[in-house]
């Protein structure tokens, strides 16, 4: 009798410490053959996730996958974090025009790469519960349209011209602050909106008793459904690809499986449904199956 042949499985991942091992093939598998996307950076990979269906297993975005969920398409959480980070370093201003703190945004201007991406996702939800904002009273410029097609940005967004930078605005006093995924610039009038984003961090936590997640992993309803067992592997190699990294003195990674982050989604359900990015609340357990809810116990 011939031995099983692997599952092919199309899969979107980046490149991090602890998925190093997985993709440079480290970490093997007998039951899955993993064929990863080419993509620069995993988020350029998202809106053939939640438009084309292309992948059958990829690293998304939380509020992507929640918005993609909530809209009917048909995605399993793992509960498998890729990424988590506080978001406070990333709302930016221009010190060279004058001082400006998180209780003076409303009426201003902020540009932001897409209006529904995860980042500005929490970075407006902290402004909003935090400090007061009135999400309706900012004029929002963004650069890109939303990963999920059927979302329609709010009426106070509006596209930058062509050719338009998001810093180069924040610079020429177009817009009063930028909210950017990769932090603060190297501009010395490039300014932090929150002086000390670490100590707002850190009472961020503490009041929300979580972390404030940006992607993780998903897979096809059909996978899930026709090889639960290939989903199941799948999570086995993430968890063993972290472990060879923390093996090289890698640095903590956000806890895998459901309840270590049941409050984590559970807070990025209330950010989206606050912002109206989704229109019903979400539970947690509607997110998983069977099969992922379990993975990581």
């Amino acid at each position: 009798m011939n031995a099983r042949q692997p599952i092919p499985l199309h899969m979107l991942l980046g490149t991090y410490p602890g998925t190093e091992a997985l993709i440079t093939g480290a970490v093997k598998s007998e039951l899955v053959t993993l064929d990863f996307a080419k993509v620069a950076r995993a988020n350029n990979g998202f809106k053939r996730v939640v438009r084309d269906m292309e992948f059958d297993v990829a690293e998304l975005a939380i509020v992507t996958f929640l918005m993609a969920k909530a809209r009917g398409k048909p995605l399993v959480l793992l509960p498998a974090v890729m990424i988590g980070r506080f978001q406070h370093p990333y709302i930016v201003y221009n010190a060279a025009r004058g001082e400006l703190s998180p209780h003076e945004l409303n009426g201003k201007r902020i540009g932001l790469r897409s209006y529904s991406v995860t980042t500005a996702t929490w970075v407006r939800g902290i402004l909003q519960n935090d400090f007061g904002l009135d999400l309706a009273s900012v004029q929002w410029t963004t650069f890109e349209e939303p990963h999920v097609k059927e979302f329609v940005d709010p009426p106070n967004v509006s596209r930058a011209a062509e050719g338009k930078d998001l810093i180069q605005m924040l610079l020429d006093g177009e817009i009063d602050a930028a909210i950017v995924g990769d932090g603060a610039k190297a501009d010395p009038r490039i300014k932090t909106l929150f002086p000390d984003p670490a100590a707002q961090a850190h009472a961020w936590q503490a009041r929300n008793n979580a972390i404030q997640i940006n992607h993780m992993i998903v897979a096809k309803q059909s996978l899930v459904d026709t090889h639960p067992d290939a989903v199941r592997e799948v999570f086995r190699l993430l968890e063993e690809s972290r472990r060879a990294a923390a093996a090289k003195g890698g640095k903590a990674e956000p806890a895998f499986g459901l309840e270590a982050n049941r409050r984590n989604i559970e807070v990025a359900i209330d950010y989206c449904v606050d912002q109206k990015l989704i229109d019903r609340r979400l539970t947690v357990d509607e997110l998983f199956d069977d099969t992922t809810r379990v993975l990581g116990a």
